[in-house]
């Protein structure tokens, strides 16, 4: 299995063809108002992007360029690339300390960005045909917070990001106009969320100079750290010296964040967190093709799904609380089970004394077993995927679907029936994947029946290759 390679910061920062870009300062930045959608594709194409995509990405950065000329307000400075994120194993592991194995999806964000002299931020969804507009100036956007103006929906997550970067980074020239477009479903289980807010928090940060300022560089070290820190805007911790607040209400984890800010084109990566570790990288046989179809039941975290959503991370902090209570002391629920051979029949032991109305021991049970089984998937598939064991991985995706409908308990009819028809129609391995309660399902099949599978499985369903990460263009 090839080791992961060292991404540096600066690639993560630019996004020009070299492998390594021989400043971190250099970037190809879009103030001459040269950049076009051909030129757009054409470096994400350099990086990875399988060729069945390209036109419509290019569509995507039309969209979004043709829009932002429409303002009148002159050229963008910066244009970026952010993709939606595939979960392959490792449901509800990562806000829990274990492992993920993540890849990045070839739909998207297209996000153009450009400098204001006042003190708002405009921001366009050049596909919904909807637009926002958020006050930067920290004392009148906190005063209208405390008044219950809240943004709803898409413009949440915007405001959200908003807030915690003045917060963070006092003073921070954060007033620009924003034009974006997405063709990612929502609330699939594709990280359209987290995809906008890292877009966004990305975007800002480039424009504002924040990584040129000491808050910046004394807690983000690395393209790792970035996404961490981007996670923590998403779920409302403090990273380092970056002071938390309330998120947007959901106590999730940053598998999401990791695959991408750091994910590779063509290649699955497996994290560990808690903190965030990268484990190693590992190339898509190309012979294999992801197809992904959204179940068509909405799985929007800060909606319907948000309590279930917590419930399932507040499981595993309680198992966590136990553990702390009567043994030396762990920083998450992977840490205490990897502290001894013992450690998860202590464990057990710990939880069938408890008393929890909320969380009866049956309950905390299935939640335990739970964990241990799909992290201990992770290393597994690593080796079936570099072996081309596509057996394995079915057999492993199988057991993941079956755990997650009866320890999770977090699956849809929609979600059980689809992953089940993907078999029936010749796919080696499928899962549902995301948070659950909705969202998505992922298919293997044979890349020349790919787009054959696609149509015959659902009416969404598209063909899917790991594609680039983050990127400035």
């Amino acid at each position: 299995m090839p080791p992961s390679s060292d991404v540096g910061w600066a690639d993560w920062r630019c996004g020009c063809e070299a492998t390594r870009c021989p400043s971190w300062r250099h970037a190809i930045g879009d103030r001459s108002g040269s950049m076009t959608p051909e030129r757009a594709v054409g470096r994400l194409a350099d990086l990875g992007l399988d060729p069945p995509d390209i036109d419509s990405r290019r569509l995507l950065f039309e969209l979004v360029l043709s829009r932002f000329r429409a303002l009148g307000v002159g050229a963008p400075e910066h244009v970026l690339w952010v993709p939606g994120r595939l979960e392959v194993f490792g449901k509800h592991t990562d806000y829990a300390g274990g492992r993920t194995l993540v890849s990045t999806v070839p739909r998207g964000f297209a996000m153009a960005i450009g400098r204001r002299f006042d003190t708002r931020t405009n921001v366009v969804d050049a596909g919904r045909l909807e637009s926002a507009s958020f006050e930067t100036n920290p004392a009148i956007a906190g005063d209208a917070a405390m008044r219950g103006r809240t943004s709803k929906g898409w413009r949440h997550y915007v405001q959200t990001v908003l807030g915690r970067l003045g917060r963070n980074f006092p003073s921070a020239a954060l007033a620009s106009d924003i034009v974006l477009a997405s063709d990612l479903p929502r609330a699939s289980g594709m990280s359209s969320s987290s995809a906008l807010m890292v877009g966004v928090a990305a975007a800002l940060g480039r424009l504002a100079g924040l990584e040129d300022r000491p808050e910046w560089s004394d807690n983000i070290k690395s393209p790792l750290d970035a996404a961490s820190y981007y996670a923590c805007v998403e779920n409302g911790l403090s990273f380092g010296g970056l002071t938390g607040d309330s998120g947007v209400g959901t106590h999730g984890g940053s598998e999401d964040h990791a695959a991408i800010v750091t994910g590779e084109a063509g290649r699955l990566s497996a994290f560990s967190f808690v903190p965030m570790r990268r484990i190693t990288d590992v190339e898509l046989p190309e012979d294999w093709r992801f197809v992904l179809t959204p179940s068509g039941v909405a799985a929007d975290k800060t909606g319907g799904a948000k309590g279930p959503y917590n419930r399932l991370a507040h499981g595993a902090a309680v198992l966590l609380g136990l553990w702390n209570a009567g043994e030396p002391r762990c920083t998450s629920l992977a840490a205490a089970l990897g502290s001894s051979k013992r450690a998860a029949a202590r464990l057990r032991e710990l939880v069938n004394q408890s008393h929890d109305d909320d969380w009866p021991a049956p309950s905390l049970l299935k939640r335990l077993d739970h964990f241990i089984r799909e992290d201990a998937r992770i290393p597994v598939a690593l080796d079936a995927v570099a072996s081309v064991d596509g057996k394995t991985l079915g057999q492993l995706s199988a057991e993941s679907q079956s755990d997650a409908e009866t320890l999770l308990e977090n699956q849809v009819p929609e979600t059980v029936a689809l992953a089940a028809s993907a078999r029936q129609l010749g796919a080696f391995a499928s899962s549902s994947f995301g948070a659950g309660f909705g969202g998505s399902v992922w298919a293997l099949v044979v890349r020349d029946e790919a787009p054959e599978f696609a149509r015959r499985w659902h009416p969404g369903a598209f063909v899917a290759r790991p594609a680039p990460p983050l990127t400035v263009l």
